[in-house]
């Protein structure tokens, strides 16, 4: 069985389509075992409105929620009966594999590092979002945790990011870029110009260049690493331009004449898959990598498809041992320094 912890009490939909999201897991796969954290007479009121099999949900009593717009530093340490720091806990104390929380992006970040702890050897944990792409999918790797990342820091994001393509979504030898202005060498900021020749240094990776950001949704890589604030808006403008685009598709076709209408009905199946690929929450949270334990950051507004899905996720992270493949590859690069 793999053991999820889940804080049943973080994002604008809880405990409601958290509750649902969790019921949805379990329903799928029969060895996942869900820790529901939170307020136990609240979630277990949500419970009730859902049929499962008693023995792969159980709930972990939590009387605090940590708020989006408290403090994370603080929040951490004040608040330790939370949902946030006892579902962490959990994981630091291996009574679960993993975490699962749409809460506090600042908390979950402070947590993870404080409570569950880094891999020796790791500088910064990124969080690293698979986003839907025209070829399946790619991993974007930093999103959010590291804003003024530092060369040495992208080039292990690369090195985590390859192996959680590869051992987690099956792609063999996954082709690795860094976002830039341009595809030239001698093109992108200072970060960018001196983490490039280290890259290419990189024996252990496919690294392919540069990729631009309109190459992105082609596929144009299959491990996009770039420092947190630029992930973060390439990440929120795609979210963003793809709901705005899948509004306009169905209000066109509804809008139209009987003839536009009569064919939106011939190519619905079809339009409905394809936009169903495009959707990000089918796809999960985003790991913070890097970590003792694993740690699944999904969107503050999820419903319980994205959480669904971000639970399902943790199963192949953990039988693929990814924690364990980076401690190699960290070791690997260690002892490569020294020999050098």
């Amino acid at each position: 069985m793999i053991t999820v912890a889940v804080d049943a009490m973080g994002g604008d939909n809880a405990p409601s389509e958290i509750v649902a999201g969790a019921v949805a897991a379990v329903t799928k796969k029969s060895e996942i075992q869900v820790l529901l954290v939170g307020k136990e007479e609240v979630v277990r009121s949500e419970l009730k409105k859902h049929s499962y099999r008693p023995e792969q949900i159980e709930v972990v009593h939590a009387s605090e929620v940590i708020d989006t717009e408290e403090p994370p530093v603080n929040a951490i340490r004040r608040k330790k009966d939370s949902s946030i720091v006892v579902g962490m806990n959990l994981v630091k104390q291996n009574k679960a594999d993993a975490f699962v929380s749409a809460g506090s992006s600042g908390a979950i970040l402070v947590g993870g590092q404080v409570i569950v702890g880094r891999i020796k050897g790791v500088e910064r944990p990124p969080l690293a979002p698979l986003i839907p792409t025209e070829k399946g999918v790619s991993l974007l790797i930093d999103c959010g945790a590291n804003v003024d990342a530092r060369p040495s820091h992208l080039v292990q994001f690369a090195r985590m990011g390859s192996i959680y393509m590869e051992h987690v979504v099956g792609i063999k030898n996954p082709r690795v870029a860094i976002v830039n202005i341009g595809a030239e060498e001698e093109k992108g900021n200072a970060l960018v110009k001196e983490t490039f020749p280290l890259l290419k240094a990189c024996t252990d990776i496919n690294f392919i260049g540069s990729i631009e950001a309109r190459e992105i949704p082609h596929g144009g890589a299959d491990v996009i690493v770039s420092e947190a604030f630029v992930g973060n808006v390439i990440l929120k403008l795609y979210e963003g331009v793809g709901a705005t685009l899948i509004h306009m598709i169905k209000a066109g076709m509804m809008n139209g004449g009987l003839k536009t209408k009569l064919g939106a009905l011939l190519v619905k199946p079809a339009l409905k898959e394809t936009l169903k690929s495009f959707d990000a929450s089918e796809y999960g949270g985003a790991p913070l990598l890097g970590l003792n334990g694993l740690v699944v950051k999904t969107h503050g507004n999820s419903k319980a498809t994205e959480v669904c899905n971000s639970i399902i996720q943790c199963v192949t992270f953990k039988e693929q041992d990814i924690n364990g493949k980076i401690r190699e590859s960290l070791l690997k690069e260690k002892n490569t320094g020294e020999n050098a």
